[in-house]
């Protein structure tokens, strides 16, 4: 969900001035030295478009002046990015060799097809690279039954989005449970002067994605540890209601028809006192050109539940090696440098590509283009975080039709139960289609 535009652009160099710049010259040992074998004279990378592929453009003109080596990058959409994938993979096409995908989206389907390289034993391979220095949740994200298909190169999680100065005014402290929430979000709604409690995703597969982390807290999980389906489980129930009445008691008139852009617009517009989603769009909020709300949105951590604060911390762009490229190790050598800690924190630093790297979140330096209070919550996320916000199987569309049923129920004022079930019968059918 990262995108750039020139006003963002614009904002995050007076937000960075005065960051550490790292360079080439300036890294010694480490991953950062390796240089690729010499018999390979190109490297292709096929990325959809995104912050770390804008970065990866300059760290590739680098490395060919470094090694020798060219590395050519095709960007494309993420629809276009996929449909490329397919026609190439497809026909065993080897004139690809890294290639960074979606995790949720394609690797369970891409793995199944034998399209990707097992990476187990070459994040293994280099002790200075150091594979443990991945956030958890991101390096499990990357992981299927114990094989490793690439290295997480962004990272996302759902945090909480509020006024302060509404706050502040009412004596309310920024929430810490979904209890605090509830309460702050009812005393805050006033729909007589144009301000809601609350906008969330309230359109029925949008809102899957948002509702996982509630799921999460209250306990549960779209799938058992067997894989079976577990939407009808009493902590599933008890998410979907408690999400369900935010947005009926508090949130907008029409909001099942509400996905992050309505809903993100609202609260840009100054008409929600919290707003709840990926911290991949905190920069909507912090541009004058685009929000009302600058100088008084807050961040906050995703509140605790009965089991905790559990919140997603997704891999949304994670970067791999093509199975049936021919330079297997010089890709890999291209992908370590280019992950390593010191250009992590650079990319970082210089083009805020929120990094999966512990040390890089680390480094108050790089760190500082981002707002304080989200490094604290993604340097803090520990053992928070969740690596998955949807269903985990290839038929994810599907999977996120059903289970944004019961949801829907609640948010108009349903039966949460009868929905849940046959959401759980649904659901189950799906997963059992799959084998």
């Amino acid at each position: 969900m990262f995108t750039l535009s020139p006003s963002r652009r614009s904002f995050l160099a007076a937000a960075s001035a005065g960051a550490l710049t790292l360079t080439l010259a300036a890294c010694s040992g480490g991953s950062a030295e390796q240089t690729a074998p010499e018999d390979v004279k190109t490297l292709t990378v096929i990325a959809a478009n995104s912050p770390w592929t804008e970065g990866l453009k300059t760290l590739a003109t680098e490395y060919q002046q470094k090694t020798g080596v060219q590395v050519k990058i095709e960007a494309y959409g993420n629809e276009q990015l996929n449909d490329t994938y397919k026609v190439k993979l497809n026909a065993s096409s080897s004139d690809f060799d890294v290639m960074a995908f979606q995790v949720q989206d394609v690797m369970r389907e891409f793995s199944r097809n034998g399209w990707l390289t097992d990476m187990t034993d070459y994040v293994s391979s280099d002790a200075d690279w150091d594979w443990e220095d991945f956030q958890q949740p991101a390096r499990e994200a990357v992981q299927l039954d114990d094989v490793v298909y690439g290295v997480p190169v962004m990272t996302e999680r759902e945090i909480v989005y509020y006024r302060k100065d509404l706050l502040q005014q009412a004596g309310i402290p920024v929430p810490k449970t979904l209890d605090e929430l509830k309460t702050a979000v009812s005393t805050l709604n006033d729909p007589a002067t144009g301000t809601f409690g609350i906008a969330m995703r309230g359109s029925r597969v949008p809102l899957v994605t948002q509702y996982s982390s509630f799921l999460y807290s209250f306990g549960g999980d779209f799938q058992g540890k067997d894989g079976e389906a577990t939407i009808d489980s009493p902590e599933a129930q008890q998410a979907f209601q408690f999400y369900g009445d935010l947005l009926r008691s508090d949130g907008p008139p029409g909001v099942t028809n509400m996905g992050w852009v309505e809903a993100s617009a609202l609260f840009a517009q100054g008409k929600s006192a919290f707003y709840i989603d990926a911290d991949s769009q905190a920069y909507t909020f912090l541009d004058p050109t685009k929000s009302s709300v600058v100088d008084t949105v807050g961040f906050a951590q995703f509140p605790a539940g009965p089991a905790g604060s559990k919140f997603y911390n997704i891999v949304p762009q994670t970067v791999g090696i093509n199975e049936f490229s021919t330079k297997k190790d010089a890709a890999w050598e291209f992908i370590k440098w280019a992950t390593s800690k010191e250009n992590t924190a650079r990319l970082l630093s210089e083009n805020t590509v929120p990094g999966a790297r512990e040390s890089a979140w680390a480094d108050a330096s790089a760190a500082e283009a981002f707002p304080a209070e989200l490094v604290d919550i993604i340097r803090n996320a520990g053992e928070s975080g969740v690596g998955h916000d949807r269903p985990q199987l290839e038929q994810v569309a599907q999977a996120r039709e059903i289970v944004g049923g019961p949801a829907i129920a609640a948010i108009e004022g349903g039966d949460v139960a009868a929905a849940a079930k046959d959401a759980q019968k649904q659901f189950q059918d799906l997963l059992d289609s799959e084998g």
